[in-house]
């Protein structure tokens, strides 16, 4: 077998499939309105229809490229700025005694080790969606599970893929059921009770799974850099502002409004104090921050190019009729099977939009009254589209950060796939037991 295309060639390699498919789908649109307050734009139920339109040329595609990096221009540098901070960390020595410190006390004990780690990480998906921030952990995360003998699979599981769970199956996660439920006329942080329950038990199938492989798969243990140090005053300041910080951001995004800029002007100040707090100095605590943002490099600019894709789909007017075929097939169906439709037609819809805040603001308003037509409740509505598009972030290849950390962990996409597809089908079961238990209980 020929060597797996790189994160690069094959972003690249699907930027130039999309560009193809606008040749052969034809070209539609739905009408849109603007909603003042929010800045939304709506799409109207029951107005697509198709129309004529202009082919793109090789130019469409060229520009495809820096297009996408300009569009994502706030979330790389976040990304940039994460890994500056992260590195500066990492330098300081904290991050990597404190996990050091934690496989210390658990020595013998690595399973509750991987367990405490995994619900962390799972609660960062579950409160504030976390997935870019890990790009910049991943290279201390991938020694922290050495330590224990596990391999980088388990690093990015228990890390990437926790967040996922937590985010699909998030009673409150900002980027996907608040805006779903917005989008939905229903009120914030409604379901909560039910959300949390199969929350609860997509996390115990998946902590089972990553443990299971853990157990099955171990490597050479090596001790973390530093291993053997002792915690000082120091480094538990260091360690305490990054806990603030984390804190105070999960806040911010909840309660005030934040995006990444406010994210990013933290995480910029938590690195500079960091390397003061250690006694880098300015210069030096400046010149290591260039050398954590240069680290992420790669990371920006698989992100970027995966932006382009539906940049290139919205610009040959192709998008709306892939939702429109996708979704109409369920008209007509009894209300369980509309419902289960419509996750796996979200779940096929978030390879070509791979954020998904913006699929939600493009499929809600036109699942919202087919829901109704069919007799689903809107709740379920949301429910369908949460583990449907969310849950699919574990394999997408358009989804930029998984690409990135890939990227850094050395492990090629279709190796990952076939370590993912389980535990994928295991939260998607999960997912289609819970739409089933909404629609026969009238959630």
């Amino acid at each position: 077998m020929k060597k797996f295309p790189n994160a690069f060639a094959l972003m690249l390699g699907i930027l130039i499939l999309a560009w193809g498919l606008t040749f052969v789908i034809p070209k539609g649109n739905y009408q849109r309105v603007n909603d003042p307050e929010t800045g939304r734009s709506t799409v109207t139920p029951g107005s697509y229809k198709e129309i004529q339109g202009e082919s793109l040329d090789i130019m469409d595609l060229l520009l495809a490229i820096p297009e996408g990096f300009s569009k994502e221009a706030e979330l790389l540098v976040l990304i940039l700025l994460l890994g500056g901070c992260f590195y500066i960390i990492e330098k300081t020595g904290a991050l990597g005694l404190g996990l050091q410190w934690i496989v210390d006390r658990l020595e013998g004990r690595q399973g509750i080790a991987l367990i405490f780690t995994t619900l962390v990480f799972a609660t960062g998906g579950a409160t504030i969606g976390m997935q870019e921030e890990f790009i910049a952990l991943m290279p201390v995360l991938i020694l922290f599970c050495r330590s224990m003998g596990y391999n980088a699979f388990v690093a990015i599981g228990l890390s990437y893929g926790a967040a996922v769970v937590g985010a699909a199956f998030s009673p409150m996660n900002p980027f996907a059921v608040v805006i779903a439920q917005q989008e939905a006329e229903l009120p914030l942080l409604s379901g909560l009770g039910f959300r949390v329950a199969f929350l609860v038990a997509a996390l115990i199938l998946y902590m089972g799974f990553l443990w299971r492989y853990a157990k099955r798969n171990p490597v050479e243990v090596k001790p973390m850099p530093g291993s053997g140090e002792i915690l000082t005053l120091r480094t538990g300041v260091i360690l305490a502002l990054v806990a603030l910080t984390f804190g105070v951001v999960t806040y911010g995004l909840l309660f005030l409004g934040w995006g990444f800029n406010e994210i990013s002007a933290g995480f910029f100040l938590l690195g500079i104090v960091a390397g003061l707090l250690a006694r880098f100095g300015i210069n030096r605590t400046c010149l290591i921050y260039v050398d954590g943002m240069k680290e992420m490099t790669f990371a920006v600019v698989i992100i970027g190019l995966a932006s382009g894709i539906p940049l290139l789909l919205n610009k040959g007017q192709v998008l709306d009729t892939v939702i429109n075929v996708i979704f109409n097939p369920m008209e007509g169906l009894p209300p369980s099977f509309s419902a289960l439709g419509m996750m796996g037609s979200q779940a096929v819809l978030h390879f070509p939009i791979m954020s998904y805040s913006a699929q939600a603001v493009l499929t809600m308003p036109v699942l919202i009254p087919l829901a109704d037509l069919v007799g689903v409740s809107r709740q379920v509505c949301v429910l369908a589209y949460q583990y449907g598009a969310v849950n699919m972030d574990f394999v997408v290849p358009t989804n930029g950060a998984l690409m990135a950390i890939l990227a850094i962990a050395g492990i090629p996409y279709n190796r990952w796939v076939r370590f993912v597809l389980k535990p994928l089908l295991l939260v998607l079961g999960v997912g289609a037991m819970a739409i089933i238990v909404a629609v026969l209980t009238g959630f």
